[in-house]
């Protein structure tokens, strides 16, 4: 980059015309570094729940549910029989909490995927192949289908991006945003299932359950909505990159000590060739994978079929979370094998256990966020305040477009504050889903609705961990970027991509779209 004095006059003059921004963040971040951790939100919501469950139900507060002509009425929990009931059921509670198994099934096969390094050279292998002009959306999908590895996807894209788009002669800061930003504004969408499906399907299915027992969302439930989303959020990342961001970035003066810092480890991107035999074997062993699933599942008597026949309620897709399990640890294990990076078979359970570990704070969530989801349903405060909520917002007459823009308004700012997707949808799942229920609107697109919502604006959040980790990444380029200069580089991308993503929902929803295999 130029060392004349321009790109740091034209940087003095953006950062300081940060001052208001950065005074409404410093807001949020003391708002945000107010709030309790979620473990214990959850306990002290579980605590108000006891306590409005005991007001309400004084009160006799009951509604009619509308699908099943049937009087709710909101119960006590700080009766006797209701704190019997805390006590007793409280494991039962955390054991049965709909997203436990699923997440942590799916874990065990990503976890072997992951420390076999199959994920980690399929990430590598798709940035460093493609020529400049494509890098940007090559990045831009890589780090949001790169979702499959959660949090680590952090750590291993955001340098990557920046090191790429410097060997290609570009901004490394603008390859940084571009990784930040796909990692994490698009990480509700997917080209492939992942573990946080599985987890926002079962927090929708025991919402769902409040109005109807019988509904079941599955982890594909917005899979073909997610494909697409993926590829347009890609292309809008390329668009605001090409057009704004790196126009930008040119203004974040490249430090001199670091020009020349990297340049030689561009070639650790490059895959060696036993990883690209690794490679070759694991989308081998895919590929007879997804044959055998597909025969399993579309071949007429086959077993694995519904009791009646029928596809959309066979077991391979009400329990797709162990075949995508089974799937990422037999690719994780072939690759290895051939890589030599998992030659013995004890090195499997051993994967297994370290991903297992990698999960333990979200299961130490999930206790807590367990029993506020069966006080809350124990309670009867949910389907009641779904009907007078679903009875409100139909007397406005509202077009579903603008109560569908509201939903992901409400959402898009909670995320600012609560920057874990899971908890944000345990607090909102139990009124949103039910209410909307009432208004004809799928549970699956309600949960579509959410996805829209939580991922753009994690960017934008101080809050987050990841906020500071990529504000030091940055610092490795311009030592005195500050939040506002973060800011400013991912806010446009942060507000295009909540935009356009919502016009591809309108669309799609006003079109009558199959949002995943259950619409079929």
């Amino acid at each position: 980059m130029s060392s004349s004095s321009q790109p740091a006059e034209t940087h003095k003059k953006q950062k300081n015309g940060d001052g208001a921004l950065l005074r409404v963040l410093n807001w949020i971040e003391w708002v945000g570094n107010k709030l309790p951790d979620p473990f214990w939100l959850f306990f002290i919501l579980a605590g108000v729940v006891l306590v409005l469950s005991w007001v309400l139900g004084t009160m006799g507060l009951s509604a009619v549910n509308p699908a099943t002509d049937e009087t709710i009425q909101v119960t006590s929990l700080l009766s006797p029989e209701g704190l019997r009931q805390i006590v007793s059921e409280a494991v039962i509670n955390f054991v049965e909490f709909p997203p436990l198994g699923l997440v942590v099934v799916i874990l065990l096969g990503v976890a072997v995927a992951e420390e076999s390094g199959m994920l980690s050279a399929a990430l590598r292998g798709s940035v460093s192949r493609v020529g400049p002009k494509w890098l940007t959306f090559v990045l831009a999908l890589t780090g949001i289908t790169g979702s499959i590895a959660a949090d680590a996807m952090y750590v291993v894209l955001i340098p990557l991006g920046a090191l790429a788009f410097k060997a290609a002669g570009r901004s490394p800061v603008v390859g940084l945003i571009v990784a930040f930003c796909s990692v994490a504004a698009g990480f509700n969408a997917s080209l492939l299932p992942t573990a946080s499906d599985a987890l926002l399907a079962g927090i929708t299915t025991a919402a769902a359950g409040l109005i109807d027992p019988n509904v079941i969302v599955t982890p594909i439930s917005n899979y073909f909505f997610n494909i697409v989303s993926s590829l347009v959020l890609a292309a809008i990342i390329t668009v605001v990159t090409e057009t704004v961001i790196a126009k930008r970035g040119q203004a974040v003066e490249e430090d001199t000590d670091t020009k020349e810092q990297d340049m030689g480890s561009f070639s650790d991107m490059k895959l060696k060739p036993r990883e690209k035999r690794g490679l070759r074997n694991a989308g081998i062993a895919f590929a007879v994978m997804m044959a055998i699933y597909l025969a399993l599942l579309l071949t007429p008597g086959s077993p694995l079929r519904a009791e009646d026949g029928t596809i959309l309620m066979s077991p391979l897709l009400l329990n797709v979370g162990i075949v995508i399990a089974i799937m990422f640890a037999v690719m994780g294990w072939v690759y290895g094998r051939a890589a030599g990076t998992m030659t013995r078979a004890r090195q499997i359970p051993e994967a297994m256990s370290k991903g297992i570990v990698s999960v333990a704070p979200v299961l130490v969530l999930f206790f807590a966020a367990a029993q506020f989801t069966a006080y809350f349903e124990w309670s009867g405060i949910g389907p009641v305040l779904a009907v007078y909520g679903a009875d409100f917002i139909g007397g406005l007459g509202l077009h579903p477009v603008i109560m569908f823009a509201g939903v992901v308004a409400i959402v898009a700012v909670m995320n600012l504050l609560i920057t874990s997707g899971s908890a944000q949808w345990t607090l909102l799942a139990p009124v949103m889903v039910p209410m909307l229920m009432l208004l004809d609107v799928s549970p699956e697109t309600t949960q579509a609705l959410f996805r829209i919502g939580d991922s753009p604006t994690n960017v934008l959040s101080p809050v987050s961990p990841y906020f500071a980790l990529v504000l030091g990444y940055l610092r490795r380029y311009q030592k005195d970027a500050g939040v506002g200069t973060l800011i400013s580089l991912v806010l446009p991308l942060s507000i295009a991509m909540l935009i356009g993503w919502f016009l591809l929902f309108v669309g799609w929803y006003l079109l009558g779209l199959p949002l995943g295999p259950q619409d079929l």
